[in-house]
């Protein structure tokens, strides 16, 4: 019996989400398990299986369609039976029935079967990824053999057209060697296009309203690092059965950070107009540079976390957002962000607020400084802290105020560990 293929939904916050690539097309026999399509929200990439075996009978929505969650997208069921009860609205065409086995002679006498692909424009149409890829790369689109679903030109058809192209004209590429080796004419600027993807585009979106609709102000300062390396250290070194060897530098930050911010509420807030929300709790963002970009999770409820918790819990924020995996819920609802460059060796940076926050902390590398001590010249680790905080919600004098208590809890990371 047929049964439909359901876009999930992959959190509270997703409406719908878009159809990335098909790994199977019409027709083709489907085991459980097997991968159908990717699919991507504004924050992160998912893969959709097949929850029985068959045969695919329909997809209704084509690479790179918007769809609303817990739309039917595709039908698997056995040759012959109609898929066209469970299209959808919106669906981008009929689907495309698998015939019965048994229905196979009635219509292998018709010739048609055994010519060539039609061209792509004859067919049902190219993506838009083909499309691009067809233009930047000058390839007629009529040469593209269709392998995408419903018989439609999807990238790797482009590709396999430009491919076959030198081994159609073999005589004409030996009788002018010195053309495929000639410098480009004066002028001519050679160059690739790349699509943004949909999460490049929410963060170009989310960036500029941020730089454009705040009073964006940041204070940079530094702290004597030597006490939080020296605990880390120990921490690294501990028995294993401690559970503390992978405490990092970054875990220890984000402890402090959860603690100094419940004494600034002002800095724990969001900016929503005309009001500005204060939250009870910390639910710190942490920062992560993902294949597909920046994306910031959030660790709900951080000041009450103690240090192994954050460092494991962020440590799996920090994974899933990698892999692509996680829920789109936790990336909602931060009420401030951390940002660590320093692994980069960054000095020092102007990070953005991540709207509807009202302040963000940069944190930079660690160089090496010099201080008279006792009138001794002596040299110390140094770590640089960047804060970047809305004018329009917070004042100069506040944020310097956390600021300096952050940096006093920094450099005393060992009493702070015993309140």
């Amino acid at each position: 019996m047929a049964s439909p293929v359901v876009l999930p939904r992959q959190g509270q916050s997703v409406e719908s989400c878009i159809i990335t690539q098909w790994f199977k097309t019409v027709g083709d026999t489907v085991a459980e398990g097997d991968v159908l399509f990717s699919y991507e929200t504004d924050k992160a990439s998912f893969e959709e299986t097949a929850k029985e075996s068959g045969t695919l009978l329909a997809i209704f929505f084509q690479e790179d369609d918007d769809v609303p969650v817990l739309t039917n997208v595709a039908v698997i069921g056995q040759p012959g039976e109609d898929p066209s009860s469970f299209a959808p609205e919106g669906a981008g065409g009929a689907p495309a029935a698998v015939p019965a086995e048994e229905a196979a002679p009635a219509v292998a006498p018709a010739p048609v079967v055994e010519e060539a692909p039609k061209p792509a424009q004859a067919v049902q149409g190219v993506s838009p990824r083909a499309r691009a890829t067809a233009a930047r790369l000058g390839i007629d689109l009529a040469a593209a053999v269709p392998t995408g679903p419903n018989g439609r030109v999807i990238e790797r058809d482009v590709f396999a057209a430009r491919d076959a192209q030198p081994a159609a004209q073999p005589a004409i590429a030996e009788a002018a060697p010195a053309a495929a080796v000639a410098p480009a004419a004066p002028g001519v600027r050679t160059y690739t296009d790349t699509k943004l993807s949909n999460i490049r585009r929410v963060i170009a979106k989310t960036m500029h309203e941020s730089l454009s609709s705040m009073a964006q102000l940041t204070h940079n300062s530094s702290f004597d690092a030597t006490q939080l390396l020296a605990l880390r250290a120990k921490f690294k070194a501990a028995p294993e059965e401690l559970g503390l060897n992978k405490i990092t530098i970054n875990d220890l930050i984000l402890f402090a950070v959860s603690r100094t911010l419940m004494r600034h509420p002002d800095l724990n807030a969001h900016f929503l107009g005309d009001k500005i929300r204060h939250y009870d709790h910390v639910h710190l963002g942490v920062a992560v540079d993902t294949p597909r970009g920046l994306l910031v999770p959030s660790l709900y409820d951080a000041d009450t976390k103690s240090l192994l918790d954050i460092s494991n819990a962020s440590k799996e924020l920090i994974s899933a957002a990698q892999s692509g995996s996680i829920n789109p819920d936790l990336l909602t609802e931060g009420t401030f962000t951390v940002s660590n460059l320093g692994t980069y060796g960054i000095e020092s940076f102007t990070p953005i607020i991540n709207p509807p926050q009202v302040a963000i902390l940069g944190v930079d590398c660690t160089t090496e400084r010099v201080r008279t001590v006792n009138g001794q010249i002596t040299t110390y680790q140094a770590m640089g802290l960047s804060l970047t905080y809305d004018h329009r919600a917070v004042d100069g004098a506040p944020a310097s105020r956390f600021l300096k208590d952050l940096v006093t809890a920094l450099e005393n990371i060992g009493v702070l560990l015993a309140n």
